[in-house]
């Protein structure tokens, strides 16, 4: 008898493992399509805007991988062949192997134009928009005190993809931060990307300060990498720690705040944040789907939908989502498009 009730409760239980990206057919909303793509059948889904993209980044030389070049097939970092499963942290999907991949391509790889990275390219990324219904995706930019224009070759690439939004990057201890920042804004930034864990230096550092308030006079959105994802070395995992973020949000209530991942392990917190200062968006990359359930129900019109292309395939975030809000028409419009809509001066879309 035990035996017969455990297979009924398993069988009644949705099962949101994958076997790869295809196997997202499965849900009512996808289908395969070509060369191990997916896209979207549901003609109701959409649109959508990515508030969490990345293009090809370097640190060190220029940049050297071409932009512009469409690839028969992006390689993003967790690969689009093999299984995953929608219900934990999204790093947790990562093999020992593959997690080594993403680290060599991150570092030595991003020092010429070979890697995985040479598929993070706009060609690339419009392509899996189009297969989704993803109208606008968010570009952010990481940038160190020298070495670095990524900031810049968002807002190039942008100048030609008008479908890609840039967000500029300035470290807070670059010379003359204050005016770089002033002058990505005049270049066409719609907002700055502040990632500690990779910038090694804490969200409340008196430096950061000084450019949130600069971003409080030009009106730009500040768009965080907010809380410990569990894969990063020790130092980024303190410097990211979701109690740091308080102050800032507090000291400059001008001031849009984008916590990116939601506080990625510590959500919870992130939440809470959200609840206490309406200057607080959730971006939601990464969460599991227990996680989003929670997030898009208990702050409606602060959450955003994002992917985190390239490290993931924007279908699975979508995944999630879509699964979260079923039947809520009203919700997963917020989610997908209209929350963000608004933080970006975009049109309403019915």
């Amino acid at each position: 008898m035990r035996v017969l009730i455990a297979a009924a409760l398993a069988a009644a239980t949705p099962n949101y493992h994958f076997a790869n990206l295809q196997d997202l057919a499965r849900l009512p909303w996808f289908e395969a399509a070509p060369e191990g793509r997916v896209r979207v059948k549901d003609k109701t889904i959409g649109p959508i805007i990515d508030f969490h993209t990345h293009m090809a980044l370097a640190f060190g030389p220029p940049m050297s991988v071409d932009l512009f070049k469409l690839h028969p097939q992006t390689e993003h970092y967790l690969p689009t062949c093999c299984a995953f499963d929608l219900e934990p942290y999204a790093n947790r999907n990562f093999t020992e192997e593959q997690k080594h991949a993403l680290e060599r391509d991150l570092t030595l790889d991003s020092q010429g134009p070979d890697g995985m990275r040479r598929t993070h390219t706009a060609p690339d990324i419009i392509r899996e928009m189009d297969d989704l219904g993803i109208v606008n995706s968010v570009l952010l930019a990481i940038d160190m005190p020298f070495g670095s224009d990524n900031a810049g070759v968002a807002l190039a690439v942008a100048k030609r993809e008008p479908r890609l939004i840039p967000f500029g990057s300035v470290h807070p201890h670059t010379a003359f931060a204050t005016a770089k920042l002033d002058a990505q804004a005049a270049a066409g930034a719609k907002g700055f990307k502040f990632h500690p864990a990779v910038q090694l230096t804490r969200p409340d550092d008196p430096r950061a300060q000084a450019l949130y308030r600069e971003a409080a006079r030009l009106h730009k959105v500040v768009f965080w990498h907010c809380g410990p994802v569990g894969i990063e070395n020790p130092l980024s995992r303190e410097l990211t720690q979701v109690a740091y973020y308080e102050r800032p949000i507090a000291d400059n209530p001008d001031v849009t705040f984008v916590l990116g991942h939601s506080g990625a392990l510590q959500a919870d917190r992130g939440l809470d944040l959200a609840k206490r200062y309406p200057n607080v968006y959730l971006e939601m990359s990464s969460q599991g789907l227990p996680m989003v359930r929670k997030l898009v129900h208990e702050a409606p019109d602060r959450v955003l939908f994002g992917s985190d292309w390239p490290f993931y395939h924007a279908a699975l975030p979508l995944a999630k989502v879509l699964i979260a809000t079923e039947g809520e028409p009203v919700l997963r419009h917020k989610v997908l498009y209209g929350n963000a809509a608004r933080l970006l001066g975009l049109p309403p879309k019915p």
